[in-house]
């Protein structure tokens, strides 16, 4: 196998898309390092897993020698990435894009290579580009080229508003690209459209049109819904290690395996090597139990996931929690659902008095701790381990 295709094997591991891959073919057989641009907008102080999806695929190019362009959109990110929305998204101030910029750079570098890392802020040739600036650039599309993109369009045609400064952040998105002279760009496949308008800006420009690599969105703990934390299906690495131990202990056996191919650091032939032994026979726990402490380790170190992994051996022992357990679907709407009802209809109870009965009498564990409260509410988003008496055992996933 030569180089390039060695190189385009692991730049298309886990990839939705790679436009346009023979230009990238190209662009590798030059032995040039490439610059590679991947931008966060600081929305949030906080990165959880589905973040590290692009952030791995950075890796990936360090891995390949080339130089990796962190970008931080300190400017795009008081205006609000429209994609997937399906309302305005309310600007940030200067104050909060700064502070979650900071705890972002703390975040990444536990990933990243910081000598391979170029870290950018788009204020920097955005502010210099100006009013003038900003409506030539404007100047570069049409409106019926912004209602090609399907949020825009769904929105347009649902008479819900559009402000004017949206239609800005996919031009700056792609001015991005010709400002860092970028030749590949990274994102996820809700942002194609962005991504596509860096290519046709830079030929405006002049310049060579820059690649583009699409990685999935990656789902939730509920194995539905995309990672969100509005939605409490997320693992965020800035939580604790055990905490992040139980969420990544509590995905079902069939995601644990998109898991490892978006966010493992082994090769596939390991992957591989590992499903064909569950298929063989070996319990899946302890296939989780190595992802699980993969991820304790990188985020927390390998004495973290050590202590992660003997805390919740001892409480799986202690509680005696069978390694064959069902896992059965629970739709418990958008406001929730009691725990006696949910109990019921997990099949763990004949009645719902029975189920009031049981928490009552301290026979019900929720995550091998004892429920307190019958009306406690289980939300959509999680997956939880229930127990009633000594021998019933149901691993809940609730949607």
């Amino acid at each position: 196998m030569s180089d390039v295709q060695a190189a385009i094997d692991l730049i298309k591991r886990g990839a939705d898309a790679v436009l346009i891959e023979a230009e990238l073919v190209e662009k590798l057989k030059r032995g040039k390092p490439l610059r590679v641009k991947a931008g966060f907008d600081p929305t949030a102080p906080d990165l959880h897993l589905g973040h590290t999806v692009l952030i791995n695929k950075m890796r990936h190019f360090q891995e390949l020698g080339h130089q990796v362009q962190f970008l931080i959109g300190d400017f795009t990110g008081m205006i609000g990435d429209p994609s997937g929305k399906n309302s305005t998204r309310p600007p940030l101030s200067r104050e909060q894009i700064l502070e979650n910029a900071r705890t972002y750079q703390e975040q990444v570098f536990k990933i990243l290579d910081p000598e391979k890392t170029e870290i950018c802020f788009n204020s920097a040739w955005m502010n210099d580009l100006g009013a003038a600036g900003m409506i030539r650039l404007a100047a570069q599309q049409t409106v019926a080229r912004m209602l090609e993109r399907d949020d825009f369009a769904k929105r347009y045609g649902n008479n819900q508003p559009i402000a004017i400064h949206e239609f800005l952040y996919p031009l700056c998105q792609g001015y991005d690209s010709v400002a860092m002279k970028s030749d590949v760009e990274l994102g996820g496949t809700d942002q194609r459209f962005n991504l596509l308008m860096g290519r046709e800006l830079q030929k405006h420009y002049g310049q060579e049109p820059q690649c583009v690599v699409m990685v999935p969105l990656l789902e939730g703990l509920d194995g539905v819904n995309k990672m969100s934390k509005s939605l409490g299906n997320y693992i965020g690495i800035a939580e604790p290690a055990k905490e992040i131990f139980g969420k990544t202990m509590s995905v079902s056996d069939t995601l644990m395996w998109r898991y490892y191919e978006l966010l493992s650091f082994r090769s596939t032939a390991e992957i591989a090597q590992l499903r064909a032994e569950v298929e063989g026979g070996r319990n899946p726990r302890d296939v989780k139990v190595m992802l699980a402490q993969e991820f304790v380790a990188r985020f927390h170190g390998q004495r973290a996931a050590e202590e992660a992994l003997a805390d919740f051996e001892a409480r799986f022992q202690r509680n005696a929690i069978p390694d064959d357990i069902a896992q059965v679907n629970v739709n418990v709407g958008a406001d929730g659902l009691p725990l006696f009802q949910v109990l019921k209809q997990a099949g763990l109870t004949g009645t719902t008095s029975e189920a009031m009965r049981m928490v009552e009498q301290g026979g019900v564990r929720i995550n091998g701790e004892r429920a307190e409260d019958k009306g406690l509410l289980l939300r959509a988003g999680e997956t939880v381990v229930l127990q009633v008496g000594k021998r019933k055992f149901a691993s809940v996933v609730l949607s």
